[in-house]
């Protein structure tokens, strides 16, 4: 893990109001923590979660395990999850040396709070969470730690 490339994301159709969830989802592309590029539409067709988190922010931290919980346990019904770090690349492989996760992740790099405001994150506070459905419409929007009984609610 200690190895692993980080890059950052990148978003087109810029808006000015946070994304409604009502037309289609700004496009997020870059690379993840194995160093491929993913694009959030890729992920079109199948539910995902997308979480920004940082280093730094304890209940981002905190929340981790239960996110790779739930990866691991409904991966095989088509849930994604992806993670966006705030934050400094070597920071991020710091950790992740440390702690494993085995969904994908990447660096939402400096912009990755405006990203956020865009997304509907108008305070740009940490840990921020969406769940889109497979047509990549808004099911949920939350600004927080994470619990079980929130991601229970969505599946």
């Amino acid at each position: 893990c200690a190895g692993m490339a980080m890059g950052s994301w990148a978003w087109g159709q810029h808006r000015i109001a946070p994304w409604q969830g009502h037309d289609p989802m700004p496009w997020l592309e870059g690379e993840d923590q194995h160093g491929e590029v993913q694009a959030l539409r890729a992920f079109k067709g199948k539910p995902i979660l997308v979480n920004f988190w940082a280093t730094w922010c304890t209940p981002c931290i905190e929340e981790m395990p239960l996110l790779n919980g739930f990866y691991q346990q409904n991966k095989a019904k088509s849930w994604q999850v992806l993670g966006l770090a705030i934050d400094q690349p070597s920071a991020v492989k710091r950790y992740l040396a440390q702690h494993p996760v085995e969904y994908p992740l990447a660096l939402a790099g400096l912009n990755g709070t405006e990203l956020m405001t865009v997304l509907g994150n108008v305070q740009g506070g940490l840990p921020f969470t969406l769940v889109l459905n497979p047509k990549a419409g808004l099911v949920q929007r939350k600004l927080g730690k994470l619990t079980d009984s929130d991601i229970q609610s969505w599946v």
